[in-house]
Formats: structure tokens, C-alpha cells, sequence
């Protein structure tokens, strides 16, 4: 055979073998770029914007359609016309679903932009809440591994519903506070166990925990418990499927059930609801409940939300015993599992292309904001009413101080800013020093002035202390009451800091003062709280274009009678019986008043069935223990007026036991 014979032949073979090997890689690339989500939208669809089906029908010739798309979209937003650039935006997802930077635009349009052109509450909550659906929902499981839309979807938690910039961010704490109830359930009850950190984070970790390890199928749940069938099937009667409207109509029942005004509100109830009630306290799915209520909180999580129950474990377990209805949670889940996903993929070569030290700012930040107002307070049952006002306040939870110093190594060695060998400036880590120092002020605040003085030794040797500010080290040498003056001068208008002074003041009167039997550091405690109340609304009371009702510094209510009575009932609830009696016979009549009914609850039921099931024998009724104080009427008054200040609603007499 001639040469040029055995050249085709040869050329052909090759041919054939990388058609072969091109059509296996092609089905091995495509089902790869399937299950990863790489593909991107490639059929014309009923009801599709023009945009989207022109840019589809461009074929190869998309991206530079994209790319015009981009920028008329930026055009738009800069001209001030956010919907129309809204709109251009959600093309470009469906056309490029990998863009990243276009998921950040659309959700922050949504958030902030088009957020804040609206009038009230309900309507720029739509709009936040849209942004960050967006991210959550659509945009991360599209790029699982991208940074940047973690860090984004954070920090609209921490900067929009945990920030005080936008005037309507208390009606989105409460918000967040109302659905996070409905997905998890409340939080475990207080007690005296929670004042030792290893106990509350195991506590907490074990609240979610009880999701994490639920059934995962509805035959598992069978398996697991079998009265679940019945339970269905009552439900069913009832045109109630095992989902989010199950979980919302549930925990309005057991809020109903635990309320001081139980038997006013049963009055209100349709037939409906009476039913329902009646399914839930049925003994016959005693069982059935706790196992049907975690399949289907799992299934929310991990569909709705697109969260892991066991990382929200972990990260509760690791850095405290964090409540799920904060925003500051949440702000901390996504930027923490941003870095996570990211750490595998960073090599020396691109880490320029991983923001790592921005995106552990929100996560330092958020643990902060769990620190300032974690221990969460809200009124669940009233946010569920039409116009009535619902209660939302986040006191410090100091079991999160030495959380942002765990992290801070691990922070510190990916993060480019952060260099050890340099010691000018931190940002981490001079973050940390003033994080430090707030909670220094804190712990003195609520008279824990040995603690106070071992957190400023530990910033004395503080191994990554800034040296580029004599003055600051200097401070630290101070008497530890003249280095608080010094600290919180002109510090009490702002709110992070009034809220934390003032709640930590109160929280030392009532556990160093009245517990601990010292009166004159009681009075002490509460007149440096109150001075601080007042300054604070003296400085930053405005009320809002938005709501009439509330300003947006207003962190905490106006009135500090009100604030010190919600955190003495909060204290009370974290009390043994014991305790309680003995800071109950101590506490000045106001308090009392206030705290009388938070004790009720928590007492009078098995204090007097102990007491009647065994005559004779020396127990004491509740009345006995707890006699009712003088002004009791008053304080009810007084409550119910400074709620329906902010709902507007008519007086109603509430039926009490």
C-alpha cells in the first residue's frame, strides 16, 4: 500500500477513536454539570421575559447579550429605577446562573434599595426577606462553594435585620424572631443550670439536635413511632398536611396554652382552632407529637432553608448556645459555612480570589451581636395578632465573650491583613481588643468586678495586641473602675453599647444585689442602669417615617419601669423555687407587682396541687410563698399600656386565675 494509503488510514482510526472519546466524556461532562448545576437555561418557556428567551435564542452569542443585560441593569439602579433594574437582574440569573455578582445585585436591590422606597413595615420586610430568599434559596444551591454569596446572604442579616440603620429593623427582628419560632420551636426553658456555659451550650445544642436526628422518611418515622399513622390521619380530617402551616398553627396553640391570658384567648377561638387544640392535647399522641413535630421541622430545614440541622449543631456546640431566632445566628451560619466550603479550594496560587477576611468579619460580628443581645426575649403569641404589639428584646448573653477569641487563631491565619509579625494594624484582632473591652464594661457593670479584671488581664497579654496605640495599653493599667469611666464616656448613644450597660446593670442588681442579699449594691446597680436609660433616650429618641410607634434606635422600651420589669421577670424565670422566694421578699414593691404574674406561671400550678394532695404536712401554697403585693392592678395597667401604645389597640380586660 502506498504511503499516503496508511496516512488516511491512520488519520481515520484517530478520528474515530476521538469521536469515541469525545462522546463519552460528553455524557460523563453532562451528567457532572447536571447533578453540580452547571447547566444553564437552554429551552424557551411559557410566561418567560423577553430577555430571557432572546437571550437563549442568541445561542453562542449569549454572553456578550449578558454582558449589554449587566449594565443596562446597573444603568437602571443608578438612574433610580430599582424594579425595572430588579427585573433585568432576574433574567440574568435564569440566563447566568453562575454569575455570582448578579445574584448580589438582585438580592441587594431587593433588600435595600427597593426595601426602603416603601412606606411600612410589612411591605419593606416583603422586599428584605425577598433578598434573602434569593441568596438562600436560589442562589447558594445554585453556587454551593461560593464565597461571596455567603458572605452577602450574612451580612443582610447582620447589617439589615441586626443593624440600626434601616427605620423598620425592630418589625424585622420580630419577624425573623416569629418565623425561626415556627421552624424550630421555642427555646429551651431558662433555668438556673444556663448561668454555667458547658450546660446552656448543651442545652441549645440539644434543642436542634432532637431535628438533626429525626426520621427522614415518612416510613422511618412509621418505624420509629408508629401512632405517627393515627396522628396523619386525624390531621387529614382536619385538611392539615404534615408541613409549614402544621408547624405555625401548633406553636399558636402551645403559646395560647402557656399564656397568663390562656382563657381570654380561648374565648376568641373559631370551632377550628377549638379542634385542632383538642388533637394536639389528645394523651393518645403523647408520643406521635415530639416525633411528627422534628420529621417535619427536619424537613423544613433542610428544604425550606436549605440549612444542615447537624451544622447548627456543631456550631452551637462550638461557639455557644446560640438561639436560632437571632438574626445574628444566621448571619453566622452562612458566612462560617461560606468559609468552610471555600477552605479546600483556596491554594497559594488563587487565594486572591477567596475574600476570606471580610467574610469572617461578619462571622466575628455576628458572634459579637450574640454577645450584646443573644439572650433573646420575644413575645411570639402577641406577633401572631393583627396590630397587636409584640415584645422583641435581646439582652448580653456573656457565654458568647470568649467564643470570638476561640476562632480568632484560625480567623487570623487566612487572613491576609493579619499579619502576627507586623503588630500596626489588626483587623481581627483589633477587633477583638475592642470587643473586649465592651465586655469588660459589661461584667463590671453587672457587678462581676473579679471577672471584669481577669478579661483586662487577659487583653494586658493579649498575644496579638495592637502596638500602634500607646494610649489604649496605657488604659488597661487604669484602676478597673476608672478604665469603665473612661470607657463609656459618650458611649451610652449608641445602642449596642446602651442596651448592654443597661441590661447588664439590672442583671447585677437583681443576681449581686437582691440574691445575693446586698441592698445597697442593688440600689446602686439600678440607679447606674436607670442613668444610663436616660441618657441613651435622651440622645437617640426619634421617632420614624415608617412606624409612628417605635424609634429606630428604640432597642428597648422607653420607659424604664417597663425595661427593668421585663428584665426582673426574665431573671425570675432563671430561678429555683428557693431563690425565687428569697429575691421575691427582697425586690421593692414595683418589682414585685411586675415579676407576680411571671411567677404564677412558673409556680402557683404545682405549688398548689403539692399543697392540697398533702394537708397537714407544712407545704405552702403559692399565695402563701409569693403573697400578692401591693400595686399589682397597676402594673398590669401599666404593661397593658405600654403595648397598647404601640399596637393602638382598644383596652381589653384579660381574665386572670
Amino acid at each position: 500500500m502506498k504511503r499516503d494509503t496508511w496516512i488516511r488510514i491512520g488519520a481515520s482510526a484517530l478520528l474515530c477513536l476521538c469521536l469515541f472519546t469525545s462522546g463519552g466524556l460528553a455524557v460523563a461532562l453532562t451528567a457532572i454539570a447536571g447533578r453540580d448545576k452547571l447547566t444553564y437555561t437552554d429551552r424557551a418557556e411559557d410566561g418567560q421575559s423577553r430577555e430571557v428567551s432572546l437571550g437563549i435564542a442568541m445561542g453562542a452569542f449569549r454572553g456578550i447579550f449578558v454582558n449589554f443585560l449587566w449594565m443596562r441593569a446597573n444603568q437602571m439602579k443608578e438612574d433610580g429605577k430599582f424594579y425595572e433594574a430588579n427585573q433585568l437582574a432576574e433574567a440574568i440569573t435564569k440566563l447566568q446562573p453562575r454569575f455570582a455578582s448578579v445574584w448580589v445585585f438582585h438580592a441587594w436591590n431587593m433588600a435595600y434599595n427597593i426595601s426602603v422606597s416603601t412606606q411600612t413595615p410589612e411591605e419593606r420586610w416583603h422586599w428584605v426577606k425577598a433578598g434573602i430568599d434569593l441568596l438562600r434559596d436560589q442562589g447558594i444551591p445554585a453556587n454551593p462553594n461560593n464565597l461571596l454569596l455567603h458572605k452577602e446572604l450574612g451580612w443582610i442579616f447582620l447589617h439589615k435585620i441586626g443593624g440600626q440603620t434601616d427605620d423598620a429593623n425592630l418589625y424585622y427582628k420580630k419577624m425573623l424572631a416569629q418565623e425561626w419560632t415556627i421552624a424550630v420551636g421555642p427555646p429551651p426553658k431558662r433555668g438556673p443550670e444556663d448561668r454555667d456555659r458547658a450546660k446552656a451550650i448543651k442545652k441549645f445544642a440539644g434543642w436542634i439536635a432532637v431535628i438533626r436526628d429525626a426520621a427522614e422518611t415518612p416510613e422511618q418515622l412509621h418505624e420509629r413511632e408508629p401512632t405517627t399513622d393515627q396522628l396523619a390521619l386525624a390531621l387529614a380530617k382536619l385538611n392539615m398536611s404534615p408541613d409549614w402551616r402544621l408547624l405555625r398553627r401548633y406553636e399558636i396553640w402551645r403559646a395560647v396554652e402557656e399564656s397568663g391570658q390562656k382563657r381570654f384567648y380561648e374565648k376568641q377561638m373559631g370551632v377550628e382552632a377549638r379542634t385542632f387544640g383538642a388533637v394536639v392535647d389528645d394523651p393518645a399522641f403523647a408520643k406521635a407529637w415530639p416525633a411528627l413535630l422534628a420529621f417535619i421541622r427536619k424537613q423544613v430545614l433542610i428544604h425550606r432553608y436549605h440549612m444542615d440541622p447537624a451544622k447548627m449543631v456543631r456550631y452551637t456546640e462550638e461557639i455557644g448556645p446560640i438561639d436560632w431566632r437571632h438574626h445574628a445566628a444566621h448571619a453566622f451560619y452562612w458566612s462560617h459555612e461560606g468559609v468552610e466550603n471555600s477552605l479546600d479550594r483556596a491554594t497559594r496560587a488563587n487565594k486572591g480570589l477567596f475574600d476570606f477576611i471580610n467574610t469572617d468579619r461578619v462571622s466575628a460580628q455576628a458572634v459579637q451581636d450574640l454577645f450584646r443581645s443573644g439572650d433573646l426575649y420575644f413575645d411570639f403569641l402577641s406577633s401572631t395578632i393583627p396590630g397587636k404589639y409584640a415584645l422583641w428584646l435581646g439582652a448580653p448573653n456573656a457565654h458568647f465573650v470568649q467564643s470570638y477569641g476561640d476562632m480568632l487563631d484560625a480567623m487570623v491565619a487566612r487572613s491576609w491583613a493579619d499579619d502576627p509579625n507586623k503588630r500596626g494594624t489588626m483587623p481581627l484582632a483589633g477587633g477583638y481588643e475592642n470587643f473586649i473591652r465592651d465586655a469588660i464594661c459589661f461584667f463590671f457593670s453587672r457587678g462581676e468586678v473579679k471577672t471584669a479584671e481577669e478579661w483586662r488581664d487577659k487583653l494586658i497579654n493579649f498575644k496579638y495586641q495592637t502596638m500602634n496605640d500607646p494610649w489604649k495599653r496605657a488604659d488597661l493599667q487604669l484602676p478597673i473602675d476608672e478604665f469603665v469611666t473612661k470607657e463609656l464616656t459618650g458611649e451610652f448613644g449608641r445602642p449596642a453599647i446602651a442596651v448592654q450597660q443597661v441590661t447588664g446593670a439590672l442583671q447585677g442588681a437583681y443576681v449581686t444585689g437582691l440574691l445575693a442579699g446586698d441592698q445597697d449594691l442593688f440600689l446602686k446597680q439600678f440607679n447606674f442602669a436607670k442613668m444610663a436609660h436616660r441618657a441613651f433616650f435622651e440622645a437617640q429618641m426619634r421617632k420614624t417615617v415608617v412606624s409612628g410607634k417605635e424609634a429606630r434606635m428604640e432597642q428597648m422600651p422607653s420607659d424604664f419601669r417597663v425595661m427593668a420589669g421585663i428584665q426582673f421577670s426574665l431573671f425570675l424565670q432563671n430561678l429555683g423555687l428557693d431563690d425565687a422566694e428569697q429575691v421575691y421578699d427582697r425586690a421593692p414593691p414595683d418589682l414585685k407587682a411586675i415579676g407576680y404574674d411571671t411567677l404564677a406561671t412558673h409556680f402557683r400550678e404545682d405549688l398548689n396541687a403539692a399543697a392540697n394532695a398533702n394537708p397537714g404536712s407544712g407545704l405552702r401554697s403559692f399565695d402563701q410563698i409569693f403573697p400578692k403585693p401591693d400595686g399589682l392592678e397597676e402594673a398590669r395597667a401599666m404593661l397593658q399600656k405600654f403595648q397598647q401604645s404601640r399596637s393602638g389597640e382598644p383596652s381589653n380586660q384579660v381574665e386572670r386565675k
